[in-house]
């Protein structure tokens, strides 16, 4: 029977037509909105409609670079087929599938071409978004102000989540998150119990959260020290957002909290006596730092 040399052929197909559906099921596996731990609700950034745009544009084109070659192959390996089941070569038919095929690739080559450059536009659009969202920062974080916070700072190898500086002191806020493990019955479990050594979660412990808080607070006050000429109080912050702290086996020295009503619980802390010529001269020797490092991250990008 003559339809049977085009129907069978398409068994060469069911590969392919599987990895397409493979890569239809991954295309919004990458989602990088995050909603917060306290109330659920979506974090919100400056940009963060432009940054939802980019990462629609980046599935989209992970989509078009992955289905690009399945859906190319798929009139050549059809073709093929058809030269094993077909009784009479027919090399106007060869030629048809050959063509079908370049005009499949001219069309993918179009669609991440134009990918490419939505993503260099939204790109713009983000950092012109953000470049603005700094400036109007000022507003409520001018630099004469008593407070400032520092983010991603390096130091001792790594980098510090946060540094916080305000009238009373240097914070070295770090941030460890954890799955909070449920009952047979369903109900979640949120409780970690807070020891001079240890964080007790429920089902297992954990010390090397307090013992690297301890490690960068040590590191942070050695080189404010170096670099101010002063001695600069810092005090180690440890927060486990989601999770309600049982802290009172907590050790002195470090503060282990949830991170809710936060920069409320750092505004009324006092770790030790902070002139103001040491608090402007810690605020200049981080601003220094994190200018120099971003310098060292544009040179080799």
């Amino acid at each position: 029977m003559a339809w049977l040399e085009y129907l069978l052929p398409l068994i060469f197909l069911f590969p392919l037509s599987a990895m397409a559906v493979i890569v239809m099921a991954l295309r919004n596996l990458h989602d990088a909105r995050v909603r917060s731990p306290f109330d659920a609700h979506q974090l919100r950034e400056p940009g963060q409609a432009l940054r939802d745009r980019l990462d629609r544009a980046f599935a989209g084109l992970f989509l078009n670079g992955a289905l690009g070659p399945i859906v190319t192959l798929a009139p050549l390996v059809y073709g093929m087929g058809r030269m094993l089941f077909a009784t009479e070569q027919n090399w106007f038919e060869w030629a048809l599938y050959g063509a079908l095929s370049t005009l499949l690739v001219l069309l993918y080559c179009f669609l991440l071409i134009r990918d490419f450059q939505r993503i260099r536009r939204l790109k713009l659009g983000l950092a012109c978004e953000l470049a603005v969202g700094q400036e109007l920062a000022r507003l409520i974080r001018p630099e004469a102000h008593p407070y400032y916070v520092f983010h991603d700072v390096p130091g001792n190898g790594t980098r510090i989540d946060h540094v916080v500086v305000t009238p009373c002191g240097v914070f070295v806020v770090e941030t460890r998150a954890r799955t909070r493990p449920f009952t047979p019955s369903g109900q979640e479990i949120n409780l970690v119990n807070v020891e001079r050594e240890r964080l007790r979660f429920p089902g297992w412990s954990e010390r090397q959260p307090l013992e690297r808080t301890r490690e960068l607070t040590r590191w942070m006050a050695d080189w404010l020290a170096q670099q101010t000429g002063r001695e600069v109080p810092v005090m180690g912050v440890l927060t486990l957002p989601g999770w309600n702290v049982e802290a009172s086996e907590a050790p002195d020295d470090l503060l282990v909290v949830s991170g809710e009503n936060l920069s409320l619980t750092l505004a009324e802390l006092c770790p030790g006596e902070f002139d103001p010529a040491a608090h402007d001269a810690a605020i200049a020797a981080l601003r220094e730092r994190a200018a120099r490092v971003e310098q060292l991250n544009a040179a080799t990008d």
